[in-house]
């Protein structure tokens, strides 16, 4: 095999390569053997084909794999005797071939880069801490109430009150540009015995609010608008009509936080389900300073990388995060500081966080690497399993997807190993604590994630 350098600039490397004729006739001969041996075909014995009618009838798909075999063999080869660190996938290009002559093709990838090691004692960031007061925690007692609260009937014949609920019959037909209603209600738009809090969220808006001062037994026709964003792409921005009749009145009884309410829920007592409540309020907390003090490093690392990256790797990152750009720009859900931006724009900013993440990545990769920082197979189970607890009773199917398809695991992996990597950093660089109130942690960054 002859490899020739053609480029070597900067990240870029390309070789051709010659892989001779002789190489490509003797391995498609041992080949067609080795076929011929277990072969077997009317009129002739086992293991007992001519090669002549091997040849003729399975010379050319025994070509093409020795080819690809070559190719891939051929390039595996020029990496590793260079001790080439691929960022991706070689890019092979075929340039001659035909049978009886040498295999000629072209090689083309980046390399991962030299990654300086930065100086992690010379990183400061500050480790915040916040622990939920009484107010909070009796705040979150009060939701689990409101959430548990029950319906008792009004038996006053009146109409409906803002915040009491109605129990009603509704059909949904919509609306055609000429405002008749459509003779058939849409699917999904019918409903029987549904309760409905009056002015309550959770509906199309302007739905419950013309629920207001309905009574038992009254039938309403009620007009709205589906929102351009709505989740059904054949109702969203139409119009349409709902046929409502209430057939009973009830307000919300929210119950006592007391024992009572801690036993409903499956608590021993009062104190118990406080203790639950302050329990996850801390763990949401400690989450929100993790994610915070995590990102105070990262960018901390950020101005300290200073090497190229692979320009492959980046408009890969790049392609993934502008798809999700463009739904958002034609769904109008862009970010704030985004609206009013032109195209060109929003690909500049959007690429720069590309090269910013790859870069990154890359200087994790390296520090894990550096100091033999690994996901132990105990770690990944432990994942695995708990993203299988999150489908109730398919916990075995999940696991048994996770055996067959190794790269759903290596998506486990990398949050594992980023986190690692990040407390092996904190332990080296200057890290302060500092107790704040609730309302600081939880204060939104001016800065763009």
């Amino acid at each position: 095999m002859q490899v020739t350098e053609v480029a070597n600039e900067g990240l870029k490397r390309a070789y051709q390569v010659v892989v001779p004729a002789g190489d490509i006739a003797a391995e498609r001969s041992k080949r067609l053997d080795e076929l011929g041996r277990t072969l077997r075909l009317p009129g002739f014995r086992p293991g007992k084909v001519p090669p002549k009618v091997v040849a003729s009838r399975y010379g050319q798909a025994v070509m093409g794999e020795v080819l690809e075999q070559s190719v891939n063999s051929a390039t595996q080869q020029v990496v590793t005797d260079r001790g080439l660190r691929p960022a991706q996938q070689p890019k092979v290009e075929l340039v001659a071939f035909a049978d009886g002559t040498d295999l000629e093709f072209k090689v083309e990838l980046e390399v991962l880069p030299e990654v300086p090691m930065p100086d992690f004692a010379a990183i400061t960031v500050e480790r915040l801490k916040a622990e939920p007061s009484e107010q909070q925690i009796a705040k979150a007692l009060d939701s689990i109430a409101q959430r548990n609260r029950k319906l008792e009937d009004i038996e006053e014949i009146r109409g409906a009150r803002r915040g009491e609920v109605v129990v009603c019959d509704f059909t949904g037909r919509l609306v055609g540009e000429d405002g008749t209603p459509d003779a058939e209600p849409f699917p999904g738009g019918s409903a029987t015995d549904m309760p409905i809090e009056v002015g309550g969220e959770g509906f199309i808006p302007g739905f419950t609010e013309q629920l207001e001062g309905i009574a038992p037994g009254e039938t309403r026709t009620l007009s709205v608008s589906f929102p351009e964003a709505y989740g059904a792409k054949d109702l969203a921005g139409k119009a349409a009509q709902f046929e409502v009749t209430a057939k009973a009145l009830k307000h919300p009884v929210t119950p006592a936080v007391d024992d009572d309410l801690a036993k409903s829920v499956g608590f021993e007592s009062l104190d118990a389900l406080r203790g639950m409540v302050r329990d996850q309020l801390q763990r949401e907390y400690d989450s929100l300073a993790r994610l915070k003090v995590k990102r105070a490093l990262l960018d901390a690392l950020a101005e300290r990388a200073v090497f190229p990256v692979p320009e492959g790797m980046v408009e890969a990152e790049f392609g993934q995060i502008w798809q999700r750009v463009e739904a958002d720009l034609k769904a109008g859900r862009l970010d704030e500081d985004d609206k009013g931006k032109d195209e060109a724009t929003l690909k500049a900013d959007y690429r720069a966080i590309s090269e910013r993440r790859i870069r990154l990545g890359l200087l994790l990769s390296e520090i894990g690497r550096t100091n033999n920082i690994t996901v132990t197979a105990e770690e990944l189970g432990q994942a695995m399993r708990r993203e299988a607890a999150r489908y109730p009773g398919q916990e075995g199917a999940v696991m048994e997807f996770f055996r067959k398809n190794p790269q759903a695991a290596d998506n486990l992996r990398s949050p594992i190993f980023e986190e690692k990597v990040v407390d092996f950093m904190l332990e080296l660089a200057k890290v302060t604590d500092r107790t704040i109130p609730v309302e600081e942690l939880t204060r939104q960054d001016e800065a763009k994630p």
